[in-house]
């Protein structure tokens, strides 16, 4: 459910601009303010976790997420739904990390593998079918304002997921787990570094504002390390605990999920409103026409899950290359058939492309996260998967602003009367390939330390 209201809303967007008179900025800001949001508590949730019981950070969450979801359907104007969206994302990133961690602690071997799998068909399924749904909810009332039954239909699920979860999680603290607080200054510094990151992205101002702010924002960069780093040697507990990107397994899996989370999740945005806004077509049908990344995401990671103790990374390389042929196919027909095919048979031709991204990122998430926390010890499972999902927010609230802004910024610099949202695509859609295939750097070093531990491995076994 927390996943899935980072899709759901690309459909509705249209919809609510017209109800809430939204600027795109505003638009950009309720997406990725609720990604920022979540990234910005998944590690304290993950320490607290660990610290003071899964279950009842998990509960916490899940009750403050529900609540939430119903203050963004109560919105009177943009401003109320960003602050709404904000406390949401708290919500979903407080219970997140209890999730990785509850499979990291509880499965062990081939069955976490597995665990992870359905995870990760969890993950693909809810990023991947939220428009889909999004559409068949609005359809149900073509009035504007029924954008509003998107965050609704959480409440319902949200109080039944609390009565669940008391009764199906393990309550106990897990070993080893203390007293913790939490790192306060760590979170303002990395919120600001990031804020003022996203501000010229989303905001779009001068040449100087954008300098000065992203100077702001690398100086507040190197002020968390150091904040962080003091705070460890203190032995305080921090916000990000930097020992565990001593180990390279760990780290570039860290970077994998970061810099595919920039590219992937923003196709949903701009597919979104391309197919409303340039095609006319209903926020149903905008759903359906992505429906086949769904179904390839939900289907590839049960299968993933299986083979990644024995395929191990190469799994997360062959998946990126399919996600970036996939994002290059999708490219390739609005490039080419988008002023040929009538709207109808341009969402036919997308579906081979989308089907295949699908099916390549359903062998992206859930292996790069089961090889990613497979070098952490158990009782840090928490606090790991909380730096792990963290990378993965923080990479979707920067890639909504940084593809989200060449979308908005090629289509109004058309020249034509209208903005042209096919140059908007095909400009944003070859950001999204670009840092598709930049996640490769880091996964082929994890696949070359991989293949060297085995070797060192096989040549322990056969001199013992």
């Amino acid at each position: 459910m927390t996943l899935l209201d980072v899709s759901i809303i690309n459909v509705a967007l249209p919809s609510l601009r017209e109800d809430l008179g939204a600027t795109g900025s505003d638009l950009q800001w309720v997406l990725s303010g609720y990604a920022l949001a979540f990234g910005l508590v998944l590690v304290p949730a993950g320490r607290l976790g660990d610290a003071h019981g899964r279950r009842r950070v998990f509960v916490a969450g899940l009750a403050l997420f529900t609540t939430a979801s119903l203050l963004c359907g109560l919105a009177p104007s943009p401003g109320w739904l960003l602050a709404a969206r904000l406390l949401q994302g708290v919500g979903g990133g407080l219970l997140q990390p209890q999730v990785a961690a509850f499979i990291q602690s509880l499965f062990s071997g081939p069955e976490r593998g597995r665990a992870f799998g359905l995870l990760g068909t969890s993950i693909g399924l809810s990023t991947a079918v939220g428009p889909l749904l999004g559409g068949t909810i609005l359809s149900v009332d073509p009035d504007p304002s029924a954008w509003r039954l998107v965050f609704f239909v959480n409440i319902p699920i949200g109080v039944a997921g609390v009565v669940l979860a008391m009764r199906w999680l393990p309550s106990a603290r897990p070993e080893g787990g203390r007293a913790s607080h939490v790192d306060l200054a760590g979170v303002a510094l990395l919120a600001a570094a990031l804020t003022a990151l996203l501000l010229p992205l989303l905001e779009q101002p001068g040449a100087a504002s954008w300098a000065s702010l992203w100077v702001g924002s690398a100086v507040l960069g190197v002020a968390f390390v150091r904040w962080e780093r003091r705070r460890t040697r203190s032995g305080r507990d921090a916000l990000v605990d930097l020992s565990l990107f001593r180990e390279s397994r760990y780290r570039n899996g860290v970077l994998v999920g970061l810099v595919y989370f920039t590219g992937f999740t923003t196709i949903f945005f701009v597919l979104s409103i391309y197919l409303q806004d340039q095609l006319g077509l209903s926020p149903l049908q905008a759903g359906l026409v992505q429906t086949p990344f769904a179904v390839g995401g939900a289907i590839t990671p049960v299968l993933a899950g299986r083979a990644v103790s024995r395929l191990g990374r190469r799994l997360v390389v062959a998946g990126l290359l399919a996600v970036a042929v996939g994002l290059l196919g999708v490219l390739a027909v609005v490039a080419t058939l988008s002023d040929v095919l009538p709207p109808g048979q341009l969402g036919l031709a997308l579906a081979l492309p989308l089907l295949l991204g699908g099916a390549g990122s359903g062998v992206v998430i859930s292996p790069n996260t089961t090889l990613t926390l497979s070098v952490v010890a158990s009782e840090r499972a928490g606090s790991a998967s909380g730096v792990l999902q963290t990378s993965q927010r923080i990479g979707s609230s920067v890639g909504i602003a940084l593809v989200g802004a060449v979308y908005f910024g090629v289509a109004a610099a058309s020249g034509g009367a209208a903005p042209d949202y096919a140059a908007g695509l095909s400009a944003s859609l070859l950001v999204a390939v670009v840092l598709v295939l930049l996640a490769l750097v880091p996964a082929a070093a994890d696949l070359r330390d991989e293949r060297r531990q085995q070797r060192a491995e096989g040549a322990g076994r056969g001199g013992g």
